[in-house]
Parts: C-alpha cells; sequence; structure tokens
C-alpha cells in the first residue's frame, strides 16, 4: 500500500489509466472477478485516515463497483460494514469480506434481493443486530439495462428497474429511519444520468431523477432529527453494470472517454464521496448531490 504522501498531489488525466475495454457480455448481475480490465476498488490504494471511527454501516450492493469500493473505504477509515448483495454475487461479496477483514473491522454478509420488499425490512434488522447498531446506510444497489427504443422495454424490465433502483431505497430507508440515532447518515447513489439521461437508459435515467428528488425531500424530513442525508451522482464509472446489458457491446471500447480527463473513473475515485458525507466533515451538507463524473458538466 502506498504511503499517504505519495497521493497528496497526483495529475487526474493519469492516475489511472484510459481503459478500452474489449467487448464482453456477462449475465445480470455481473461480477467484478470476470470484468476485463478489473475494476480498481482501492483495495491497494486507499489509505484510511480514521474518518469513520467506530461507525456501522449498511451497504447495499457492496459486491463489486462503487459499492465493494465504499465498503472498502468505510472500513479503512474505521467504520465496521453490513454488505448487502445479491446471492449470485457472493464470490465478489466474498473477496470484499477478506478486505475489510484484514482492515481489522466487523464484517456481516447479508445476501438477498432489495427488490423484495420483506428484505428491505429484513436487512435493515439483521444488518443492525449484526453489527450491534447502525448509523450509516448507503443506498447504492442498482439495475441498468440499456434499450434502444421505449417500445423495447417491457412492463418487466421497467418495474423490475424500479423496484431496485428507486423502491428499494425508499423501503430500506424507512425501515431505517426509526432505529438510526442523532448523528447518522443516508447516502444514496444517483447518476449522471439524472442530468443528462441517454435515450437508451430511459427506464434507467428515471429512476436517477427520482433518487435525487427523494434524496432532497427525506434530506428536509430527517434533518431535524439530526440525521442528514446526501446523494452521489457518478458516471462513467467503469463497474460490472456496464458490460451485464448496460451497455451496447460495441460502445464499451469508448466507455468514459468522452469526459473532460479522457478516460472512465475507477470506483475507488467514487468511495472518497460516501466517506466525505458520511463522516462529520460535511456535517452542515444536507440534501445535496455531489457529481463525481470526470469533469462533465451539470445543471
Amino acid at each position: 500500500m502506498p504511503d499517504i504522501s505519495q497521493l497528496t498531489f497526483q495529475d487526474p488525466v493519469t492516475r489511472y489509466p484510459v481503459i478500452t475495454p474489449p467487448k464482453q457480455d456477462q449475465p445480470e448481475p455481473g461480477l467484478d472477478a470476470e470484468l476485463i480490465p478489473r475494476t480498481d476498488r482501492g483495495e491497494d490504494s486507499y489509505v484510511g485516515t480514521g474518518r469513520l471511527q467506530g461507525r456501522k454501516a449498511l451497504i447495499t450492493g457492496a459486491d463489486s463497483g462503487i459499492g465493494a469500493a465504499t465498503a472498502i473505504a468505510f472500513a479503512r477509515e474505521g467504520a465496521d460494514v453490513a454488505l448487502s448483495y445479491l446471492p449470485e454475487e457472493q464470490q465478489d461479496a466474498q473477496d470484499v469480506a477478506e478486505l475489510i477483514e484484514r482492515a481489522g473491522r466487523r464484517v456481516i454478509a447479508l445476501p438477498g434481493d432489495v427488490a423484495d420488499p420483506e428484505f428491505c425490512r429484513r436487512v435493515v434488522e439483521d444488518a443492525r443486530n449484526g453489527l450491534e447498531g447502525l448509523d450509516a446506510l448507503v443506498n447504492n444497489a442498482g439495475r441498468q439495462i440499456f434499450s434502444e427504443s421505449i417500445e423495447d422495454i417491457s412492463d418487466e424490465q421497467l418495474i423490475g428497474t424500479f423496484e431496485v433502483n428507486i423502491l428499494a431505497q425508499f423501503r430500506i430507508s424507512r425501515a431505517a429511519a426509526p432505529v438510526l440515532p442523532p448523528g447518522s447518515t443516508i447516502v444514496n447513489t444517483t447518476s449522471i444520468e439524472a442530468y443528462q439521461p441517454n435515450p437508451t437508459l430511459l427506464d434507467y435515467a428515471s429512476t436517477k431523477g427520482a433518487i435525487n428528488t427523494f434524496t432532497k425531500g427525506l434530506a428536509q424530513q430527517l434533518a431535524p432529527r439530526g440525521i442528514r442525508v446526501n446523494a452521489v451522482a457518478p458516471g462513467p464509472i467503469w463497474t460490472p453494470l456496464q458490460v451485464s446489458q448496460g451497455q451496447p457491446k460495441e460502445k464499451l471500447p469508448n466507455f468514459g472517454k468522452n469526459t473532460p480527463l479522457g478516460r472512465a473513473g475507477q470506483p475507488t475515485e467514487v468511495a472518497p464521496a460516501y466517506v466525505f458525507l458520511t463522516s462529520s466533515e460535511s456535517s452542515y451538507v444536507i440534501g445535496e448531490t455531489l457529481n463525481v463524473n470526470g469533469g462533465r458538466p451539470t445543471p
């Protein structure tokens, strides 16, 4: 692991390589272990400074990509972590769990589907019991399937995308709100698609716009209780989401090259945003969406 001094001054253009992913395909939900090239989740680079010491966090979609990078960062910042993920993602989740244990923190594995309303309730209860408390929630699980036309979006796809992306965030936050003590945080994952919707991601982009509104409304409701709610809007970040029907295969080699930095982002570049919004350093930040997108302008 590098010394902290090696991380304090770096050119963002060259800090991570420009990737040209080959055309590839994975069934939903996709695995980091099979992604080419592999993502950088900070396993060899993220250095914690104790900003989340003693915190107890539940992270959904924590097996790969942004969720995995956030779980690793939280552990190295001193937090115990409950990992929520689909049972099919066990291979990736086990890898993340081992990294958290190596950081000396407690980890709880909670496989299940956030599209199931009962699991949304139970995952909060299980995380709180397993961690002996809960004071941080990261709603990160997501589903993205490209479709050339609105006529191609079936009811099954439409409902499935809304169930995972926005209804699960609502349900899990609803279950968590009564048990989160003052000083707790909720951080939701939205997307650049909320501001610059790709016409081939119509249902996905619609959910991300809803997450922005949900975040701002919930933040106002919970702020008097001392619970802060914010969001992170990533994109374009290289994750298994892109190869499991998230992008047309012919577009993968150029993924992320249209940003001012000229490259796709890595999950470890997004994780510090979740750390900041969860830490007490952001105590006066409420109802905001932090964009992490390589410089693409948003309203």
